[in-house]
């Protein structure tokens, strides 16, 4: 298996891993759920993915350089999210794909090191 992350910038977010209820990313550990661009990881306010708004996207939705794909991690198992918000996120040029938290930790680097404009939104496991 070839190791990706020499091709990503040093200055780049990448998910090391996760544990029950914790995100490891760029080497820090973070309780609970996370929003992770290519430049910053931040805590996200979001406790459950049935309940989501295109607000919960916010910022999201403000990076720069925008972000071209969302890959959302609806915790343990995936959870489908509705058809109007996932329209509402491809009106605002990202397409949002729903997956468990744990293929969001594996997906995310791959895309990053691709040069892709990524970013994970992911409740815990």
């Amino acid at each position: 298996m070839a190791d990706i992350m020499p091709m990503i910038p040093s200055d780049r977010q990448v998910i090391d891993g996760y544990g029950p209820g914790q995100f490891c990313v760029s080497g820090q550990w973070r309780v609970g759920a996370v929003v992770v661009l290519p430049d910053h990881t931040q805590a996200w306010g979001v406790t459950d993915a049935a309940s989501l708004t295109l607000e919960d996207f916010a910022m999201v939705l403000a990076a720069e350089p925008k972000v071209e794909i969302l890959l959302l991690g609806t915790g343990p198992t995936m959870t489908m999210i509705p058809k109007a918000l996932r329209q509402s996120l491809r009106e605002q040029g990202v397409v949002v794909e729903p997956m468990d938290s744990r293929a969001v930790c594996r997906t995310y680097n791959v895309l990053l090191a691709e040069g892709r404009r990524v970013a994970a939104a992911m409740l815990p496991v």
